[in-house]
């Protein structure tokens, strides 16, 4: 029987701590909720960049509700697509098979880049834009969660008069002048919705619940 110096246990514990923790950490952040920055400035005024955000992660892995008006992060689209309006939906050529690459890619998020922007349509909705305005279902879409006097342009972009097919949702950002969205490239399929935007927890001015 192989005897272990007390010092040498104490080590081996600690390692096996750290080792559970860090698998402890991964799983919360990839089911439950996670801090991000925002980087980019889509979703001005709403969002700046530097924003901190807390998301929540149950929302994508359990299937939870979506609704119109949510602001999501989402894996972003592949940049590069043949326009087919039969077809609005935006396209995911990179589709990792191996164990480690989807673990990789999907659980550990290493190479992969997320959008942010609000849900403005769901499965079976027709959305048009026209007159710098937004309609769904032939009602103009009430937004007051965008500054005074910001319009929504749909000229020369290729998805601005679609139905939402089965299991995508169509996404805007708020800064409507300098947002690549589902104008672009078409609706978002529900399973590369990541998570929804929980709160804000800085700057501490604008501290709480994003609307």
């Amino acid at each position: 029987m192989i005897k272990v110096s007390p010092r040498v246990k104490n080590v081996i514990e600690w390692i096996f701590c750290i080792i559970v923790a860090v698998i402890l950490a991964l799983l919360f952040r990839h089911f439950i909720g996670t801090p991000t920055v925002v980087q980019m400035p889509s979703m001005q005024t709403t969002l700046m960049p530097n924003d901190r955000l807390i998301l929540n992660r149950w929302v994508a892995t359990v299937n939870g509700e979506l609704k119109r008006g949510d602001i999501i992060t989402f894996e972003s689209p592949t940049t590069t697509k043949q326009i087919d309006l039969n077809n609005p939906v935006a396209p995911y050529d990179y589709n990792p098979t191996g164990l480690w690459e989807r673990f990789n890619y999907y659980f550990l998020e290493n190479g992969k880049t997320s959008y942010i922007k609000r849900i403005i349509a769901l499965e079976g909705e027709h959305v048009e834009i026209k007159d710098g305005k937004v309609y769904v279902n032939e009602k103009e879409l009430k937004e007051d969660y965008l500054p005074e006097g910001v319009t929504t342009n749909g000229e020369r972009l290729p998805y601005t008069n679609v139905v939402v097919p089965k299991g995508c949702i169509y996404v805007l950002g708020d800064n409507r002048g300098s947002s690549t969205d589902s104008r672009s490239f078409g609706c978002i399929p529900l399973d590369r919705v990541e998570s929804r935007v929980l709160f804000r927890f800085w700057p501490l001015n604008k501290f709480g619940k994003v609307k």
